[in-house]
């Protein structure tokens, strides 16, 4: 049996299978938006699947703008919802 991998998503403590994606491993969970867009705050998700679309970002580990449908799930990452654009601490 494969060992699972743990993640904290948004404070919750998570599981995925290794080299499953973000994307991947927040559906299993039950999870299906975690980004809000800029204008409105609406909320979204994975929608393309392959990194075309840039729904389905989050932060990891502090940083802005990652694709949730491409990036690797490994252990003790950190991924918080994204808010907008990510990157409100430059607006100052």
């Amino acid at each position: 049996m494969t060992p699972e991998i743990r993640f904290v998503f948004d404070d919750a403590e998570l599981t995925a299978a290794p080299g499953q994606s973000i994307a991947a491993a927040l559906i299993a969970a039950g999870r299906r938006s975690w980004r809000t867009t800029r204008v409105g705050g609406e909320p979204r998700g994975a929608f393309c699947g392959i990194g075309v679309c840039f729904d389905c970002l989050v932060m990891v580990n502090g940083r802005p703008n990652q694709r949730a449908c491409l990036t690797e799930v490994q252990p003790g990452d950190r991924v918080e919802l994204q808010e907008g654009t990510g990157r409100e601490h430059l607006a100052r």
